[in-house]
């Protein structure tokens, strides 16, 4: 066996890790993964060869001027600093390397950009723009659960019907690293899903004779539906809106989180709701409340 292939075998056991052991996502894996490559071409190119025990905060500094020099974001250069700072944790739990050389690096200071969302009245608007067709009855039940419950994408996609409780108005999410979070789901969802039920899903699958499954949400041939065909879905209903907004399932999320703010909800509850981590993630939505009653008194009170 070759150094080279120690090398990639202990990247291979970080990627390992993050998945067994941290229950990271696919999605969290792959960008971990292409990072830990990147890092390694610069390394090669470097060096002339690829030694983890050998990388000095020098050789950290100029891979971030290369970095800079190809005009990455910063939000970029940061997720790949972490990555590697991450992996060098990794290596000294077990004992490849004394020091990790990261730990002194400053990653980029991000920008602080709060999440777009919708006004009230236009998502309302939004929630009315599918027909009575079989896919617009799904397209209804699509968008009213997402606005409902504030789920991620990829949450909604998953989703399996005993899953949820119609009866007593819950869904059961299943979130980052396999987390489990029960939500309320409002009766203009739950309607919304009854109709689909009954006068969608079982015509879509039955026009293919497609065969039985638990997911929740089909494609017009009746297997379920996936993340990028979400999307699609919303571009459809967004652009008869003419919304000068970058429309993501995401940016529905934003605004269930908002909109429980602005009427009074608990951040507590919403950080819940949302199935986030740490509740600093969730105080970015006080940021968007806190500038919109700044705006509303600067543009009504006479003195101000």
């Amino acid at each position: 066996m070759t150094k080279k292939n120690v090398m990639d075998n202990w990247v291979a056991g970080f990627l390992n890790y993050l998945n067994v052991e941290k229950n990271c996502s696919a999605l969290t894996i792959s960008n971990y993964s292409a990072d830990m490559a990147l890092f390694q071409d610069f390394l090669l190119k470097r060096k002339q060869k690829l030694c983890w025990k050998e990388v000095v905060i020098l050789d950290i500094r100029a891979y971030l001027a290369q970095l800079n020099e190809c005009k990455f974001a910063r939000r970029t250069i940061a997720r790949r600093i972490s990555s590697l700072r991450s992996f060098y944790k990794f290596l000294l739990r077990e004992n490849v390397v004394k020091t990790n050389p990261f730990v002194k690096i400053r990653t980029p200071k991000l920008d602080k950009k709060l999440p777009i969302f919708l006004e009230e009245f236009e998502i309302n608007e939004l929630l009315k723009q599918p027909d009575g067709s079989l896919l617009g009855l799904r397209d209804q039940a699509i968008l009213e659960v997402l606005y409902a419950t504030g789920c991620r994408v990829s949450e909604l996609v998953g989703l399996t019907r005993s899953r949820i409780d119609l009866a007593n108005q819950y869904v059961l999410l299943l979130g980052k690293g396999n987390k489990e979070r029960l939500v309320p789901i409002g009766h203009t969802a739950v309607n919304a899903l009854e109709n689909y039920y009954v006068n969608s899903r079982k015509k879509l699958m039955c026009k293919f004779s497609t065969k039985e499954h638990d997911m929740v949400f089909v494609n017009n041939r009746g297997t379920p539906l996936t993340d990028r065909s979400v999307r699609r879905i919303l571009d459809k209903n967004v652009l008869s809106l003419s919304l000068q907004k970058h429309i993501s399932p995401h940016t529905i999320r934003h605004t269930f989180a908002t909109h429980l703010l602005e009427h009074g909800a608990d951040l507590r509850a919403v950080q819940e709701l949302l199935g986030h981590a740490s509740l600093s993630t969730t105080q970015i939505y006080t940021h968007l409340t806190t500038e919109r009653i700044a705006t509303v008194y600067e543009k009504n009170h006479p003195r101000a």
